[in-house]
């Protein structure tokens, strides 16, 4: 039986100026009222307390495309790392991370691997895909380190028994917020708020990536799978973390009559414009209700921590680590934050329960060929 990976004691309130730091998410069925970020040393408190004598450590390297304050992908894999530093200290193992900010897809990445590895970290995570040609390079120098990809999809069959692919199902998250939002359209429909043809979402995607168009491809499936006749429009910003492009693009879906807003990154921009705009939202990364509490829905999220429980473990014990570590709901690497229990449908929660269970249990599965075309009908990709 697999077992769940418990939520931390850890979680502290951000004000809107995002100075404060926080832990974990409260478990999904909580009501939670904080925006939980991490501090930008990355060090969590339990981490600093006092660790016990002879205690085992493990040196772990971690190189981020953001820096100490993003709040997108590189929030999600600090929050993993504090996690996991609580959880292994009260196993008696103390892990001390040594952390790379900002590093561009570049040679610097290779540059930033083998510093890594000559401070001696026994296990370098690249949490970005496009790291992973240059994490090859040097792994093949230091074949007794482990380098993991994140998010990359080379590693798991090359000829270097050290280097690793791992990613979320997070298309599994995505279909869990489309389900949510589906079911709010749906009882707007029903209830005579909108009219069936009205219920149309907008999406707000980095590019036309192949993550991108699964991502979108999934909440919309999600949405449409509780709400037959709902349809989306689909606006590319160009780049991952950009408030500026995200809020003019989620005031143009807004104008064009979209009903509600959904977004592939972790900014706030998107929850904001929803919330003036006066229609709905789900977001990605952080629990927004308390920002946009008439607004936001809910958020899906990656959480890496039971990655991160598994490849530290196998270093330390020595096992083999997965060539190609993929799991969703069925390891809890993928969740919904909090739901906005002031908006969300009636029945949600028996919906969400169900579904879960079909897609941990692997009898829904999200991108089934059979049972859609490649181009989604439905979904309009905006110039």
């Amino acid at each position: 039986m697999k077992r769940k990976f418990p939520a931390l004691l850890l979680t502290f309130a951000l004000t809107l100026s995002l100075c404060a730091c926080g832990g974990k998410d409260a478990p999904a069925n909580a009501d939670a009222q904080s925006f939980d970020a991490q501090a930008a040393d990355g060090q969590s408190d339990a981490q600093a307390a006092d660790e016990p004598s002879g205690a085992q450590t493990l040196k772990v390297g971690l190189i981020c495309a953001g820096g100490e304050n993003d709040l997108g992908e590189t929030y999600n894999f600090i929050r993993g790392k504090n996690d996991a530093s609580v959880m292994f200290a009260a196993e008696g193992v103390s892990l001390e991370w040594v952390i790379q900010w900002n590093v561009p897809e570049n040679e610097d990445c290779a540059l930033a691997n083998r510093e890594l590895a000559r401070e001696g970290c026994r296990l370098i995570l690249n949490a970005a895909p496009g790291y992973e040609e240059f994490m090859r390079e040097v792994a093949s120098e230091y074949p007794d380190i482990r380098f993991v990809c994140c998010g990359g999809s080379v590693s798991q069959a090359d000829d270097l028994p050290n280097t690793h692919n791992a990613f979320a199902n997070i298309h599994e998250g995505r279909y869990l917020a489309g389900v949510v939002a589906g079911m709010k359209l749906q009882e707007m429909i029903d209830d005579g708020e909108i009219a069936p043809q009205d219920a149309v979402i907008g999406y707000i995607g980095a590019s036309g990536s192949a993550d991108a168009v699964s991502d979108y491809s999934a909440y919309f499936l999600g949405a449409r799978s509780v709400c037959p006749g709902v349809t989306m429009k689909v606006r590319f910003v160009g780049a991952q973390a950009d408030d500026d492009a995200e809020r003019d693009a989620a005031s143009e879906l807004a104008a064009m009559g979209c009903k509600l807003i959904s977004q592939q990154s972790g900014s706030l921009a998107p929850a904001a414009v929803a919330q003036d705009a006066g229609i709905l939202h789900t977001g990605y990364i952080h629990n927004l209700t308390h920002i946009a509490p008439e607004a936001s829905l809910t958020s899906t999220r990656i959480d890496w921590y039971p990655y991160f429980d598994h490849a530290i473990r196998a270093v330390l014990n020595g096992d083999e680590l997965e060539q190609d570590w993929r799991h969703g709901l069925d390891a809890y690497a993928v969740e919904l934050t909090p739901l906005n229990r002031d908006l969300i449908a009636d029945g949600t929660d028996e919906t969400l329960d169900e579904v879960k269970a079909s897609l941990a249990g692997g009898s829904l599965q999200v991108f089934d060929t059979s049972a859609f075309a490649p181009d989604i009908d439905g979904i309009e990709k905006l110039d």
